[in-house]
């Protein structure tokens, strides 16, 4: 695997990607480090100052057999969030050939990657088509470009609804809400708000001997079944999230 996380602390993270040695915020992190070597690292991210150091426009690493392309965006993120590799592995292991799965809020792709892998249809869903573009080519560094997935840049709840009407069903969802949203025409997401909604939809478009249901998210306060965690190398893990999930008949 060419991601690790090598240490956090004074609330920040210190992360290698594939060759580089990277520094980003990390609210979590209130401890001290344990590493003294930060100062060696490639570059540095801050919403004060942007990205700072020598970092190549992009790369490519590998995570759990998957290859991503990496590339500093100037929100500070990299095009993956490494934690969620904990849901990839768990769902991944439950679909059959030719099961049906929707990835919800769906980013570049990892979940996605990891389910076309293990023979599923999957129904890949953004609503920024910037990350739908990056995770199709995602889907061209893991030789998954033929497999049977659907691309749609849209608002996930006006999907969902849609969807709804039609009587589609799936056999696995997964979805990761951010705590605030914007849709491409505007439209507006707040967990707080909209987290039930969101369940109750995705509860109408599961099969009747549905595999799983699995959400994660960022969102502090929220119903917790299960933390996401990056592991350190040295020092503390650092947990990022959590997440809740259910498994079908």
């Amino acid at each position: 695997m060419n991601y690790s996380l090598l240490d956090s602390g004074n609330q920040k993270k210190f992360e290698r990607f594939g060759p580089y040695t990277i520094v980003r915020p990390c609210s979590q992190a209130v401890w001290k480090p344990a590493l003294k070597s930060w100062k060696n690292a490639d570059a540095s991210f801050s919403k004060e100052a942007g990205w700072q150091g020598e970092l190549p426009s992009s790369w490519v690493i590998e995570v759990d057999g998957l290859k991503f392309k990496i590339a500093p965006t100037d929100f500070g993120h990299l095009g993956i969030f490494p934690e969620h590799r904990t849901l990839w592995s768990w769902a991944s292991g439950l679909v059959n050939e030719g099961s049906s799965v929707l990835n919800l809020f769906a980013y570049s792709g990892g979940a996605t990657l990891a389910f076309a892998r293990a023979g599923a249809q999957v129904c890949h869903v953004d609503a920024a088509r910037g990350m739908v573009s990056w995770a199709k080519e995602n889907a061209e560094l893991n030789g998954l470009s033929e497999r049977p997935i659907r691309w749609i840049v849209d608002d996930v709840m006006k999907f969902l609804k849609r969807e709804v009407r039609r009587g589609r069903k799936y056999d696995g969802i997964l979805l990761d809400p951010p705590s605030f949203g914007r849709g491409a025409k505007g439209e507006v997401f707040k967990i707080q708000k909209d987290f039930d909604l969101l369940l109750e939809l995705c509860r109408h478009l599961l099969s009747d001997r549905f595999l799983f249901l699995a959400c994660s998210n960022h969102t502090v306060g929220l119903e917790e079944m299960g933390k996401l965690i990056l592991p350190a190398e040295s020092g503390k893990d650092i947990i990022m999230g959590q997440f809740a999930r259910w498994k079908g008949c």
